[in-house]
């Protein structure tokens, strides 16, 4: 790298490190707030609480769409670090960007294979329901009025004056 580069362009690469920096660790933070929602509710799932799981869904759904709005952020900012070789700047700032980086694809792994643990435990949690209300006996199930009462019916009532 024999080229000079001006101070402009030095202030410009500096910023765009800074800036991508700071979209990967809201991102890392993001993805660690939803692996917690994931555990959560996995314990929320096996304690059959729906209230809890609702609200856990509901957080879901917020961190997912902030991961989502980051995640379009981060694409063309990555883009203009890599086209103007921001990392090439100074070594000791690309390497925690790479650990960032990598942290990243660990977590994103994980909350897959937690938000797949959660989908299989509803499932199995859902078929039991579906079992226990195929098992359940309505004891009206073949009467036309729950009023009436099928062992006086047809009775004879014989009255002497």
């Amino acid at each position: 790298m024999d080229q000079k580069l001006t101070q402009s362009e030095i202030d410009e690469r500096i910023l765009i490190l800074k800036r991508f920096r700071t979209l990967l660790e809201q991102q890392r933070t993001k993805f660690q707030e939803y692996l917690k929602v994931l555990e959560a509710q996995e314990s929320k799932i096996s304690e059959e609480d729906a209230e809890a799981l609702l609200a856990h869904s509901e957080l879901e759904t917020e961190i997912v769409a902030n991961i989502t709005s980051l995640q379009k952020v981060i694409v063309p900012m990555e883009a203009l670090y890599n086209k103007t070789k921001a990392a090439t700047y100074n070594p000791a700032d690309a390497v925690p960007i790479s650990r960032i980086q990598s942290d990243l694809t660990k977590l994103q792994t994980q909350v897959l294979a937690q938000n797949e643990k959660n989908r299989t435990l509803l499932k199995s949690h859902m078929s039991s329901l579906r079992q226990q209300i195929a098992d359940f006996k309505n004891p009206y199930r073949n009467v036309s009025s729950v009023y009436t009462k099928t062992a006086s019916a047809g009775a004879r009532i014989q009255v002497e004056v």
